[in-house]
């Protein structure tokens, strides 16, 4: 076996088909029996869209997706709609999907790569050596030539390489609950859409319903002289009653779970052939919806770097890369989900009350807008380019379509630039006609350009394709 990862979530699972797509074999090991049917990581944000689409995968998730407003995203709980569309994307909206119908679609394409995936399997050792890491779960011993812990924010693997994890405590635990509503009043929402038009916040408590198809409803709520809101049947009833209203009866709570705004971030990605990803290596807010994005695009980035590394045609210090490019995209999360916090506090000061009508105006300028729509869609990534229209000789394409292969692709608009030979078994060249002229670039297999005619093409396969 060459990887084992560890965790069946949205950044285990993506990062399994990642390996598997560049010819690596992965074994995914989880402590769960079977996938827990709860809505939370609610939402994939455009630049999460792009990535799946260029795998191939974005119409199984759209098949699975949710009713919601063709509005955009949020900063800080703000009335103002975040605009993706001069980002120039297909995908300008959040996708409104529960986090285990998109686990669905990410086990069913990694297996149909020969991936195996072990439930009842939960970690509880970790042994790494120069040669590789023997892992034990659920009393079988695993060997391997690396282990990615995708684990979440509780990482067992964390634990047992005793791994500071420095940030800070949150500041409020609050429940997440999908449950089951027998009646309704007035004040549910009858769809989903823009976050500003779903809180609440009534007496000491805040809140918010997202209807997820009949009568099934995500519930998150706190109460705010509650630093740690109980997550049972009797405190989801006592809220619902208070924030909806006499009407709002509750007939079932299917999932119940507590959650908090506890900021904190690995030093280090990879120790050794050990390395972490999504919610094992970072947690934050959940303000904005970050999360389940962070961690598929943490699992993107890693998974060709890592195959290469098995495969051995790895330059020196591409795996590396994983960790100077992704830390800091993670502390960024974390810096603008604190100044989030700050906005949407339910029970804001009058000072907290001013920055909102300051910032909520700002907002409303269209390069601000850009800004913020950029920053928390994703789209803003450095390396990023649109999803071009293109003319083969075999016809219309896409990019995102160049990229299905897992392999880089050097797209000439030019019809001029050629490919070296021995960069080919890594490298498709693509002679293409756009409507525009953007001469040629070479793009990784993350959907991320290297290269755009500036300096020796041949400097810059060496440096990212060995």
């Amino acid at each position: 076996m060459d990887v084992i990862v560890v965790g069946a979530g949205p950044t285990g699972l993506t990062l399994a088909h990642e390996l598997a797509l560049g010819g690596a074999r992965a074994v995914v090991v989880e402590k769960l029996t079977e996938r827990v049917e709860q809505t939370k990581g609610g939402a994939l944000q455009p630049r999460t869209a792009e990535l799946l689409d260029a795998r191939g995968l974005l119409d199984a998730i759209k098949e699975r997706a949710l009713p919601r407003s063709e509005s955009g995203g949020h900063f800080g709980g703000l009335p103002v709609a975040l605009d993706c569309t001069p980002w120039r994307t297909r995908c300008p909206h959040p996708i409104a999907i529960p986090q285990w119908r998109v686990e669905e679609v990410l086990e069913a394409a990694a297996t149909e790569r020969g991936v195996r995936v072990l439930r009842d399997h939960p970690v509880t050792a970790v042994e790494a050596d120069d040669a590789g890491v023997t892992v034990t779960a659920g009393g079988t011993r695993l060997r391997a030539q690396y282990v990615v812990a995708c684990d979440g924010a509780h990482s067992t693997v964390r634990k047992l390489f005793d791994l500071p994890f420095p940030g800070r405590s949150g500041s409020y635990r609050a429940v997440l609950a999908d449950v089951r509503l027998s009646a309704v009043s007035d004040l549910v929402p009858t769809s989903a859409g823009h976050f500003s038009t779903l809180t609440r916040e009534v007496e000491n408590y805040w809140g918010m319903l997202v209807p997820v198809g009949g009568d099934k409803y995500r519930f998150t709520f706190g109460k705010l002289d509650e630093e740690e809101t109980p997550a049972s049947e009797e405190a989801v009833r006592q809220a619902l009653t208070a924030i909806y209203g006499e009407p709002t009866t509750l007939a079932e709570v299917l999932t119940c779970s507590r959650f908090s705004d506890a900021t904190r971030q690995l030093e280090q990605y990879r120790h050794g052939r050990v390395l972490f990803a999504g919610d094992a290596a970072h947690i934050h807010s959940p303000l904005g919806g970050q999360g389940l994005n962070l961690g598929v695009q943490d699992a993107i980035n890693l998974g060709w770097k890592l195959a290469a590394t098995i495969a051995g045609w790895a330059p020196e210090g591409l795996l590396d890369s994983y960790h100077a490019e992704r830390h800091p995209e993670a502390a960024r999360v974390l810096h603008h989900t604190s100044a989030q916090r700050v906005l949407a506090n339910p029970k804001p000061t009058e000072d907290v009350l001013a920055l909102r009508e300051i910032f909520t105006d700002l907002m409303r300028l269209p390069d601000t807008n850009r800004y913020l729509a950029g920053m928390m869609s994703g789209l803003d990534a450095e390396g990023r380019v649109p999803d071009l229209d293109l003319v083969t000789d075999d016809g219309p394409t896409r990019l995102a379509e160049l990229l299905r292969s897992g392999r880089g692709v050097l797209l000439d608009l030019t019809g001029s630039v050629e490919l070296p030979e021995e960069w080919s078994g890594r490298v498709d060249l693509v002679r293409a006609k756009a409507d525009e002229d953007l001469g040629a670039m070479l793009v990784r297999p993350d959907a991320t350009v290297c290269w755009r005619g500036e300096g020796p093409l041949e400097d810059a396969l060496r440096a990212t394709f060995g």
